[in-house]
């Protein structure tokens, strides 16, 4: 089987998994490739954990499961040193390794861990290492970090910092399903606890998602697709040159990793969608995902009930293609 075939696979088995979010299975492949990290926000029972451990049944990984809480230490992530006894009545430290050595790793709401665990988990999802007693310790080729926050629940938690929130690939939303999606999870759910789901399939290798990334590597972006990637992001931090509107809205704007997860999750959409090119309604399709977290609103737009989603329409509209 071709790399292509092989996450074309992975896709159809994780949407047959979690129906009715087809759009979400798609950002979670685009993350895949892009070699990612990614927020999802839902309510709860929106199929989020599902959507993760689809995933991870479905490529061969190892799955690993962190439930944020406020009690939650930093060596709860990463693993420590814990001292070994000898026979001969001496002793050493030997480093456990803790869960976010795995491959694919839920962050089960993220938000609700005080800032010393997420800090551990910051320089795991940017460094793609950690570091114990001194000591650096790599994590796996194959690495992402899917986390879950719950958009309504507040009380007892801690925010994600601006800087946390930056090092997501994406920040994907899910919403609710429609009647005859929720008809046919229905369905689906009585008969997996009838003992009717399908034998598992043999899982897709790591090397097949590998060998995506380096075609994915390979797809082409031309000058005019990369001044529009920059441009938008720019319009971002200087929303005065588009007009009081857009200037009334926004208070920060995206950093220089928005350019970047806008060129690698626009390269990783348009090979998903068969092509070795990149044109601007790849750019576009995956605008809001790359940037919904990296832009912030004033307080004037939250008033008249304007999201970060509202500026990225904004400026998909008002920013031109370079030619």
């Amino acid at each position: 089987m071709t790399a292509r075939g092989s996450i074309v696979e992975i896709q159809q088995r994780v949407n047959a998994s979690v129906i009715g979010q087809e759009r979400v299975v798609e950002r979670l492949m685009i993350a895949l490739l892009a070699n990612g990290n990614v927020l999802l926000e839902g309510l709860p029972g929106l199929a989020k954990t599902r959507a993760i451990k689809s995933l991870s049944q479905a490529v061969e990984s190892e799955f690993s499961r962190i439930q944020f809480t406020p009690d939650l230490l930093p060596s709860d992530v990463t693993g420590g040193e814990i001292y070994v006894a000898e026979a001969s009545g001496a002793g050493r430290f030997e480093f456990r390794k803790g869960p976010i050595f795995g491959n694919i790793v839920l962050a089960d709401e993220i938000n609700r861990a005080p800032a010393k665990v997420q800090s551990a988990l910051l320089e795991a999802m940017e460094e793609r290492q950690v570091t114990v007693s001194g000591t650096r310790y790599a994590l796996p080729e194959l690495f992402m970090v899917l986390a879950t926050q719950n958009p309504i629940e507040q009380e007892g938690t801690y925010p994600l910092p601006e800087a946390q929130m930056d090092r997501f690939l994406m920040h994907v939303r899910i919403a609710y399903p429609s009647d005859d999606d929720e008809l046919a999870v229905m369905r689906l759910v009585r008969g997996e606890a009838a003992g009717a789901a399908e034998t598992a399939a043999p899982r897709i290798p790591q090397a097949d998602v590998l060998a995506a990334r380096r075609e994915i590597d390979a797809v082409r972006t031309v000058e005019a697709v990369e001044r529009y990637m920059v441009a938008l992001v720019a319009a971002t931090r200087r929303p005065a040159d588009f007009g009081d509107k857009l200037k009334g809205w926004i208070a920060i704007g995206a950093s220089p990793r928005g350019t970047l997860a806008l060129d690698r999750a626009g390269r990783a959409y348009a090979w998903l969608h068969g092509r070795d090119y990149v044109v601007p309604e790849d750019i576009q399709a995956i605008a809001h995902d790359c940037l919904r977290h990296r832009v912030a609103v004033t307080y004037e737009a939250t008033a008249d009930g304007k999201s970060s989603d509202d500026v990225i329409d904004e400026l998909i509209r008002q920013v031109a293609v370079a030619v």
